[in-house]
């Protein structure tokens, strides 16, 4: 994934925010001064247009900036509750929803929902489905209908989450990464992916696979099978499974995910139907 472009005043609203959060969190009763919220709306505001990331891959690792977390956090808290309206629809909350005029370079079908502070890159289609605070989606990837991004997670270029994809946001703790997506996976109807779990570049899940930090990911393209947790290797091909366990009252099969092959060209032709519905961009 490309590095983005950080903006030349980072370094003051980053210290500004470490600064907040450390007096906030050791008063009893705490309150912002104006200066303060500015620093917050204006970190959340670099979020919203994608100056920032919560996390972003420095020296081929995924970095999580935890000062981005605690900014979103804030947010929260200098933010009061009230109705929001929207073309007649009217909600009660503290986060407005993303407002679009059009020169963003997205398509956002009716009734897709971006909240502020998350954002799409140009190129992306966003069907009917929900978008949360912090998460960041790559130029020219689809969330197609009843897909949900939770907060801070981090989906790459060219990626596709089909219908009723669930991808876990995570604000707390700190330090613990968002799920990230990595550029061109193909994510199948109904997967669900939570607790920080990586689907690294090209990777393709069949419907229906949920992963977890604790799911096992089992490799069963050898002779021996090999197990491994909390990240899809680099083009592989998964389908959900199941693995004999045994428990005290009995063995029984759990859910886990096998790894059956890597994506080749047959595969790519499978994952272009993206490409259909873009044509009507």
């Amino acid at each position: 994934m490309a590095k983005i472009k950080i903006p030349t005043n980072v370094r003051r609203v980053h210290k500004q925010i470490e600064e907040i959060w450390t007096k906030s969190s050791s008063a009893k009763r705490f309150s912002f001064t104006q200066s303060d919220v500015n620093a917050i709306e204006e970190t959340v505001g670099y979020l919203d247009r994608g100056h920032l990331r919560v996390a972003e891959m420095i020296d081929g690792e995924w970095k999580v900036h935890e000062w981005l977390k605690k900014a979103i956090l804030l947010y929260f808290r200098v933010r009061a509750v009230e109705p929001l309206e929207y073309s007649g629809f009217t909600f009660v909350d503290k986060i407005p929803i993303k407002k679009w005029n059009g020169e963003e370079g997205v398509r956002v079908v009716p009734p897709a929902v971006v909240r502020f502070g998350a954002h799409l890159a140009p190129g992306c289609v966003a069907m009917p489905s929900y978008v949360n605070i912090g998460a960041y989606v790559g130029e020219g990837s689809m969330v197609d209908t009843w897909a949900t991004v939770g907060s801070c997670a981090q989906i790459g270029k060219h990626v596709h989450l089909s219908g009723g994809v669930g991808i876990g946001g995570v604000l707390e703790p700190l330090q613990a990464r968002p799920v990230i997506i990595e550029d061109h996976c193909f994510i199948g109807s109904r997967c669900v992916i939570v607790e920080g779990v990586v689907v690294e570049e090209g990777a393709v899940l069949g419907a229906g696979v949920v992963l977890t930090s604790s799911t096992k990911i089992i490799d069963v393209t050898q002779a021996e099978p090999f197990a491994m947790r909390g990240k899809v290797p680099r083009n592989s091909v998964v389908i959900p499974g199941m693995t004999k366990k045994n428990f005290p009252g009995g063995s029984f099969g759990v859910p886990c995910a096998l790894i059956i092959g890597t994506r080749n060209a047959s595969t790519d032709r499978k994952t272009s139907l993206n490409q259909v519905l873009r044509d009507f961009f």
